[in-house]
């Protein structure tokens, strides 16, 4: 009893020394307590989602039943986490494709079917509200539909089994894909519909979706003179290297009477720092392309072709791409072994070979789109003129569903062209012709091209096929090569397609598709060799069919001929130091015209243009070194002086920053023909001679290069050329950075040389193979094969991406093997 008495405490006790401390005490033992528990909590709960996370992890041994198979199919994984596909037939192939990308590549691909039909809001939320509305437009998701009902039966029973392979492949994970966990949000289950719209993904990533291009040119042909729009907009240049046909001669300037800047109002002072990042930095953030060739046997060491083939993409987490290599029966007896890279959503080998043929791609930047100015009645804006006579716009209602938010309604206008889209500087609405509206451009047959067996075989299967239309580059395995467009072509007629113009009277538009013999091809050149690297590839006839969509300049291309025309006997090594050749012929020249612009009076006058002049003097390497300060001097000035210029001459000065455009990839021609022969009526009225406009875009240059700090000699190529390759929600979420993302690293090459690369973009693949030699080329890709953070091949191969260090074409030893059977 007394005990307990003693533990009831004093009701009143009585103030004593020391009593503040002991509450202090008793309060920190309190939050200690309190803080035990919440680490207690996070750690369960850190515990618990990495069990969840760790469960979503892919099924790489054992057996898994899965519905609708004829026959059970192996799957073997090397140290890459290559799978192989051994299956009896196609469609069995297909179904185990699809659950290998229902496993490990989920979410990419419902981002890419989401972001083509304009439905992103729905898992993301608001944020993307605005690009949901510009994508729901172009109504993919009713086109695909109709892609899918005018398939062959043998194309729908492949995507079919496909669709079915990945929801088998969704539903066998333990956990749903880590993304969604994050997200809070269920997986939709996959359509076949859905395969159609991830190719449609691929058609605004590598094509003009917006009409921007046409409609910067239409604003500049607005504003200039003929003469004066012909010498900005050239078709070509003398860094042009086609395969058919030469580089087209440069045109005169045109002289003061056409056209004199002296007489424009002169802005009051030179753009601005955020415009200036702008000319510096648009290459760095938009620019796609790639490089393929072929070399004929008569050409090689071994007497047999090569094909290489790099296609620069936006390089993310997970990669583009899936490597696979599928064995099958050939229905004539014996085996067929298709190995290659495919895109996730789809069930098609995109890129690889099949021991007969090889082939690879190239985007084409083609003319695939135009704008059309309507003729619409102001006193009746709901109709517009057709060749047919006056048509009521047709109006589509979609909704926009939004995580978290009510669903947004949003009206379509149509036009028996397509939908309309804007207006143009002067009012006037555009409707927005693109191959990829119509169900015709988009199709599955280049499945065909696992079974070619020959160069006309595997180009007639490209003829036909509906993909954003591509450079195709074949090779076979009698040592043969050959070029054509693969994808759909429009035939267009009465007008060149390279500004808006109306099609109102009849007289220009598309009259339906050009059939596979009208498409523009090569075959075994005399030079035994092929290349294509998104500039100009003919002249001509072929070159008026394919139109201009932006093509590139063709210092790359020109460097790969030469490189290719160099060697007479390839061997894969030499290929794959084509690929990786970062040598900057191109800019060589721009270094000259730096150093001259530097002179000792310009030194003088400035301690920073002595250092300038210094480093790009001495740590000139010749290549896009990452040690290479003067690369990175050269590269600004160039362009510091092609935005200055441009700018002007296009009437920008006293457009605001944010509505200015820059010039197309051949201005490259007349903006040198300038500061070269420095014409007095093209100069800039803000300065007085072209000396000083000239010294002006150095010193441009070096307040960019020194923006992160005023050591000039610690500012090199490599600081500037970073990877920063990200997973998409560690762009909306930075804290999950160091979990999702590939540590950053400073890599050479550039865009106007074969080994392009930059921070957000490079080589999505790169391979080197022989048709019926496989076993002796070379792969590689960046990031990994899975999108799984926790996954042995997450990042499994990167780090020979980024050194260039050749890895096998064909899949290694088996490490991991999983037994899908058929099941209910």
């Amino acid at each position: 009893m007394a005990e307990a008495l003693a533990a009831v405490p004093d009701p009143a006790p009585s103030p004593r020394p020391g009593r503040p401390r002991s509450v202090l005490r008793r309060m920190g033992w309190a939050l200690a307590i309190v803080l035990g528990i919440l680490i207690l909590i996070l750690l369960a709960g850190g515990l618990w989602l990495r069990s969840r996370v760790e469960a979503s992890l892919p099924q790489l041994a054992g057996e898994q039943a899965v519905p609708g198979l004829s026959a059970p199919v192996t799957i073997s994984r090397d140290e890459l986490g290559v799978p192989t596909i051994h299956a009896e037939s196609r469609v069995d192939a297909a179904r185990a494709l699809g659950f290998l990308h229902g496993q490990e590549r989920f979410f990419q691909m419902d981002l890419l079917r989401k972001s083509a039909a304009g439905e992103l809001a729905e898992i993301v939320g608001p944020v993307v509200l605005e690009v949901d509305r510009a994508n729901r437009i172009h109504r993919f998701r009713a086109v695909a539909q109709r892609v899918i009902e005018r398939a062959s039966p043998e194309e729908r029973a492949l995507v079919a089994a496909y669709a079915d392979g990945v929801n088998a492949g969704l539903s066998a994970l333990g956990e749903k894909p880590f993304e969604y966990l994050l997200l809070r949000t269920e997986p939709a289950p996959w359509k076949p519909e859905d395969s159609i719209l991830a190719v449609h993904a691929m058609f605004m990533d590598l094509q003009d979706g917006d009409g921007s291009d046409e409609s910067r040119l239409g604003i500049l042909h607005d504003r200039l003179p003929p003469e004066m729009f012909a010498f900005l907009s050239p078709p070509g240049t003398e860094w042009d290297a086609p395969i058919v046909g030469e580089p087209f001669a440069a045109l005169p300037i045109p002289g003061p009477e056409v056209f004199d800047l002296r007489k424009a109002p002169a802005p009051r002072s030179l753009p601005k720092a955020a415009a200036l990042r702008r000319f510096q930095e648009e290459d760095e953030e938009f620019a796609v392309g790639s490089n393929n060739w072929a070399v004929a046997g008569t050409h090689t060491a071994d007497g047999r072709a090569l094909l290489a083939n790099d296609m620069h993409l936006g390089i993310r987490v997970p990669n583009t791409w899936y490597r696979v290599s599928i064995v099958r029966p050939d229905g004539q007896g014996g085996s067929l072994r298709v190995t290659g890279v495919t895109l996730p959503g789809t069930p098609l080998i995109a890129v690889g070979s099949n021991g007969h043929v090889a082939w690879g791609f190239t985007n084409s930047y083609g003319d695939w789109s135009d704008l059309i100015q309507l003729e619409v009645d102001p006193r009746r804006p709901d109709v517009y003129r057709t060749p047919q006579g006056l048509k009521w716009f047709t109006k589509v209602k979609e909704t926009i569903r939004v995580k978290g938010g009510e669903d947004v309604p949003l009206e379509v206008k149509e036009t028996i062209w397509g939908p309309v889209l804007d207006t143009d500087s002067k009012g006037r609405p555009r409707a927005f012709a693109w191959t990829a509206h119509h169900p015709e451009a988009v199709n599955l047959a280049s499945v065909g091209l696992e079974t070619a067996r020959t160069l006309e075989e595997a180009m007639a299967v490209a003829n036909r096929s509906g993909i954003p239309a591509q450079n195709f580059v074949v090779a076979d395995e009698t040592g043969r090569i050959g070029w054509t467009i693969m994808g759909q072509m429009p035939r267009r007629v009465g007008f060149s397609g390279q500004i808006p113009t109306s099609w109102a009277d009849g007289s220009r538009g598309w009259n339906g598709w050009l059939a596979p013999e009208e498409m523009p091809r090569v075959i075994d050149p005399p030079s035994g060799r092929i290349w294509t690297a998104n500039a100009r590839v003919v002249d001509g006839e072929s070159l008026a069919k394919l139109g201009d969509g932006g093509y590139d300049l063709g210092a790359r291309a020109r460097q790969i001929r030469d490189g290719l025309l160099a060697r007479e006997k390839v061997t894969p090594a030499d290929m794959l130091a084509i690929q990786l050749d970062d040598r900057a012929l191109f800019l060589d020249r721009w270094r000259k015209l730096l150093l001259d612009t530097l002179t000792p009076e310009a030194v003088a006058a400035d301690p920073k243009r002595k250092e300038m002049k210094r480093l790009v003097e001495t740590s000139w390497t010749g290549r896009a070194s990452v040690d290479s300060v003067a690369y990175r001097l050269v590269r600004s000035f160039r362009l510091s002086v092609r935005g200055q210029v441009f700018t002007a001459l296009s009437g920008q000065g006293g457009v605001p920053e944010e509505e200015r455009f820059p010039p197309t990839h051949q201005f490259e021609e007349p903006l040198w023909k300038m500061v070269t022969e420095r014409p007095a009526h093209l100069l800039d009225p803000r300065f007085k001679s072209w000396d000083e406009q000239l010294l002006a875009a150095a010193d441009e240059a070096l307040g960019f290069v020194t923006q992160r700090g005023p050591e000039l000699a610690e500012r090199t190529w490599g600081e500037r050329n970073t990877t920063r390759i990200q997973h998409p929600l560690s762009a909306g979420v930075p804290l999950l950075g160091r979990w999702l993302d590939v540590p950053p690293r400073p890599l050479p090459g550039d865009d106007n040389m074969p080994r392009f690369q930059n921070a957000y973009a490079g080589a999505s693949e790169r391979l080197v193979v022989s048709p019926g030699r496989e076993e002796a080329g070379f792969f590689h890709m960046p990031v990994g094969q899975s999108g799984h953070p926790m996954s042995p091949y997450y990042q499994a191969g990167h780090r020979a991406w980024e050194n260039g260090d050749p890895t096998p074409f064909l899949p290694g030893p088996r490490v991991h093997t999983l037994r899908l059977t058929p099941g209910r």
